[in-house]
């Protein structure tokens, strides 16, 4: 059988065939990931020593070899061209937490108002592991032995630079959504919140003192039909100043990077130009000064 061979294995490496539509890494040169959890992923795979195929893998990440990932419970698939005609499979498996687990960390986690408010936010608090430990729980892998992985390419190291490249592009998506982390332990982020208000639920109500606070109801709507119906007068400057909004594409800015982006420009970059120019169209037409 014919194998695809590293540098390292005393042989050149096969050239892999280009992919069109492949997933690109955001990262053209350095370090992968620019947060903190992202960074905490990739150095788990570098610390697995696996010398020159981790130079090849980032190449692949880069040239857009990764054909797809998807991200389940305890699982990643993943399909990546090499230089053969047909792809290699890949598939990284981490252990999840049972429901008990996942239970007592959101009891940690809700003892300190600050853990839920940036995960909630779509945050990972920087100590976050602390709370993970102290409820006897890991939240990255601790070891190689943590994660299985697999791949239907001929190379007998495991991880092969195949599944690397997905290590790093999984990287680069943490930046993104630090709740697939926790899907990858075994709990969606709908899931995790509704944990964490269970728990919220059952902590004391807030008092002053030691009297407990009792929130003003709203006033009711009125009971007169005509009144709900009939409305007030609108003022004269309703809507304020009317301008191009100083921050094109903020909405988009908001939800962050596309998910596995395959384009060679940013998604966002891209799309910059269309709501510069939707602006200023709309801005005309609003004031009544476009020409038909």
């Amino acid at each position: 059988m014919k194998r695809e061979f590293d540098f390292t294995d005393g042989f050149p490496p096969g050239r892999p065939l280009d992919v069109k539509g492949g997933i690109r890494a955001r990262s053209r040169r350095g370090a992968f990931g620019r947060s903190w959890w992202a960074r905490r992923w990739i150095a788990v795979l570098e610390g697995f020593e696996l010398r020159g195929r981790l130079s090849r893998a980032r190449a692949y990440a880069r040239r857009g070899q990764v054909v797809s990932i998807s991200i389940d419970k305890g699982r990643v698939e993943a399909v990546v061209q090499g230089s053969r005609p047909d792809p290699y499979a890949v598939t990284i498996e981490t252990k999840t937490l049972p429901a008990a687990e996942w239970t007592r960390l959101a009891a940690t986690l809700t003892r300190e108002a600050r853990f839920a408010a940036k995960l909630l936010a779509g945050e990972m608090p920087p100590d976050v592991e602390d709370a993970f430990r102290l409820a006897g729980l890991s939240l990255f892998p601790a070891q190689k032995e943590d994660l299985r992985t697999a791949c239907s390419c001929p190379d007998w190291s495991n991880p092969c630079k195949h599944i690397a490249a997905v290590y790093y592009l999984l990287g680069e998506e943490f930046d993104r959504d630090p709740f697939l982390i926790f899907r990858l332990r075994g709990l969606d982020r709908d899931e995790l919140i509704r944990l964490l208000g269970r728990a919220a639920a059952t902590t004391p109500s807030s008092t002053e003192g030691g009297r407990e606070v009792r929130r003003k109801p709203p006033a009711p709507l009125s009971a007169d039909p005509s009144a709900f119906w009939q409305g007030g007068e609108l003022p004269e400057d309703l809507l304020g100043e009317v301008e191009a909004p100083p921050v094109a594409a903020a909405l988009l800015g908001r939800l962050g990077p596309f998910p596995f982006w395959r384009g060679r420009q940013p998604f966002v970059e891209a799309l910059e130009p269309v709501y510069h120019a939707a602006s200023a169209r709309g801005l005309e037409v609003f004031l009544g000064s476009t020409q038909r």
